[in-house]
């Protein structure tokens, strides 16, 4: 089993959509703004993966120059967003490892987990480290919040709707992990509800401070 407590073989890519755009889906909450929420998200999700596996071993696509600023603030690589959407700018990310002689355990990580936790993390890919092409589910089981493979070329990115299916139907195994901060990808404001119950990250929590109830 891989030993994540020392240096990690693992990278990970982390795709994040930048601009007016990100989380389109998601009606921000009242006196919030929708592009900083978003930041905030992969600020948060960013912040994990670096501490899981190393800061040189994430690699953020995006293409948003406040985004970019900030994800390089945090140590971690960043690839410019080719901008033909979400599975072509994670085989940009994918095909840049590979280019690079990175030959090792792969995994693509969602860049809107903002209450994903690095033991969570480093659970899930020791889960993957167990021969081939894995994938971890959201809650609802339909969708991916992580896919991984034992080297960049043996990852198959087919996100989108029904993602969980595509990829069990490209090889990736399915991963039942209980992981809820993982496998809580904040899309609509049931998930943000959702998340903010199981806690976030500091800059998803500063925020939305206003909208945390603090514990007894």
């Amino acid at each position: 089993m891989t030993d994540l407590s020392t240096q990690s073989p693992w990278h990970l890519v982390v795709p994040v959509k930048g601009g007016p755009q990100a989380k389109s889906r998601l009606t921000a909450p009242d006196g919030v703004d929708h592009g900083s929420l978003a930041t905030a998200f992969a600020l948060d999700t960013v912040t994990a993966a670096a501490a899981a596996v190393g800061a040189l071993h994430v690699l953020v696509v995006t293409s948003g120059a406040g985004i970019t600023e900030q994800v390089a603030a945090l140590g971690v690589r960043v690839l410019a967003d080719p901008g033909s959407g979400l599975n072509p700018a994670i085989s940009a990310g994918l095909a840049d490892l590979h280019r690079a002689g990175f030959d090792g355990p792969t995994g693509v990580l969602l860049g809107d987990l903002p209450a994903v936790r690095v033991g969570e993390l480093r659970q899930a890919l020791e889960a993957s480290d167990h021969g081939g092409p894995r994938f971890v589910p959201d809650t609802e089981g339909t969708g991916t919040v992580l896919l991984t493979g034992p080297s960049p070329p043996q990852v198959e990115p087919h996100f989108g709707a029904g993602s969980a299916s595509a990829h069990e139907q490209a090889g990736h195994g399915r991963l039942e992990l209980d992981l809820p901060g993982l496998r809580t990808d904040v899309d609509d404001e049931t998930s943000l509800r959702a998340v903010l119950c199981l806690g976030v990250g500091t800059h998803t929590a500063r925020l939305l401070a206003h909208l945390i109830t603090p514990p007894r």
